[in-house]
């Protein structure tokens, strides 16, 4: 049996007036993705209990099978999983993301996408600044970087559960006086953000991107901290091998939290840039090898966070053509398959920031009866009337073909 799934990050939307009220997943021409929804059946799966962050750091763990009210333990210790980075009893991984704030307004999360080099050495600036010999600011991916906090032995730790943070790709185009660090540790952290906004004042890369037209750098902004969690391995758990397609730090770090293997895709950049086609191939030819092969693609949910509907169309298409379209058939040349696809959470074009509730789902392969579904998207969903409320529920429910 083989198993694929293919995640497009926050693909699950709300209607949008200018793609005459449709979905942009009902805008998009994905007769790849229909032809798994006829075959199958389509439904919901809520991925983001209420109180935790409606983000990717939740809804994947629970797409993965794991209840995150037991696991989740913050998003920058499973990306600090990806770089291999090891955390003692008493580290805390915090990500730190290149950002741009005007007039208290968070104006771009990502800084313009900021660059490896331009990141890399803002990093180091603020470093140096601080002067913290528990402190190891982490380079990662573009605007994606981390902040080690090492904790010393028989010392307090500063941070608890009780921190909280915002993430900044929820505060887009909004003020974040009231959004800065609360509770424990937070005036550590609040300390930190505001040497670095002072020491990337007058810094030697901005003054290059002010050259160049673009916006500043202006901070580090530091949230989704925690300690490494404990996930059982997949392989005990369900009896398959799984590996993991990604071009997302996140993604990786969880495929390596659950023993997953890690295979990288000429071309994958996380963005609206990515090659589709390279993943669709990477993934094909991942089928010789395991049981279970997960694609993610980040391109439909940066598309919401900048608040491009058509953008977002044309990756669920690209997404549909080049990944779905081939995988589909190799599937079927394997044998028996089940393949599920799915977003992790709903990102809307309309608020650019990530949400809470239902996304649609669609299986197909052995064991799976047709319930007349004619497309996948939203609406579809909606009425097929079959709803996962507990969405670590569904894995399970798919590899055992429990329908």
């Amino acid at each position: 049996m083989k198993y694929v799934i293919i995640i497009p990050d926050g693909c699950a939307d709300y209607p949008v007036e200018s793609l005459g009220g449709k979905t942009p997943l009902q805008a998009a021409r994905t007769p790849n993705m229909d032809a798994v929804a006829q075959a199958g059946l389509v439904g919901q799966s809520d991925n983001v209990p209420l109180h935790l962050p409606a983000g990717s750091e939740v809804a994947n763990m629970t797409l993965f099978g794991y209840d995150p009210n037991v696991y989740f333990t913050g998003r920058a210790p499973i990306e600090a999983a990806a770089q291999g980075i090891v955390l003692g009893p008493n580290d805390w991984a915090i990500r730190c993301n290149t950002v741009t704030i005007l007039d208290q307004i968070m104006v771009d999360f990502t800084a313009d996408h900021a660059s490896n080099q331009e990141a890399r050495e803002l990093l180091a600036s603020v470093h140096t600044a601080v002067n913290d010999p528990r402190l190891e600011f982490t380079p990662g991916v573009s605007y994606r970087n981390l902040l080690i906090f090492r904790g010393r032995p028989n010392e307090a730790s500063p941070f608890s559960g009780e921190t909280r943070t915002r993430a900044p790709h929820d505060l887009t185009d909004g003020s974040v006086i009231d959004d800065f660090p609360r509770g424990p540790g937070c005036d550590l952290l609040s300390e930190w953000m505001q040497t670095s906004a002072e020491v990337l004042n007058n810094h030697p890369v901005n003054a290059a991107r002010l050259d160049q037209g673009r916006s500043p750098i202006t901070h580090l902004w530091l949230w989704g901290l925690g300690k490494t969690p404990s996930l059982e391995n997949f392989s005990k758990r369900f009896g398959i091998s799984g590996s993991m397609i990604t071009a997302v730090d996140l993604l990786r770090g969880l495929a390596a939290l659950v023993g997953w293997e890690r295979i990288e895709a000429p071309g994958a950049t996380g963005y609206l840039d990515t090659d589709y086609g390279s993943k669709g191939r990477t993934a094909i030819a991942a089928l010789q090898k395991h049981d279970l092969v997960c694609v993610h693609i980040e391109a439909p949910d940066e598309a919401s966070h900048e608040g491009r509907a058509e953008e977002k169309v044309k990756a669920l298409e690209a997404i549909d053509r080049e990944i779905v379209g081939p995988l589909y058939q190799a599937l079927q040349a394997h044998g028996d398959y089940r393949i599920l696809i799915t977003p992790d959470h709903p990102t809307p074009v309309s608020t650019k920031k990530h949400a809470h509730g239902w996304v649609p789902f669609t299986i197909a392969g052995k064991g799976i009866q047709s319930d007349g579904s004619r497309s996948y998207d939203e609406v579809s969903a909606a009425h097929s009337g079959l709803q996962i409320p507990n969405g670590w529920e569904l894995m399970p429910r798919f590899i055992q073909g429990q329908w």
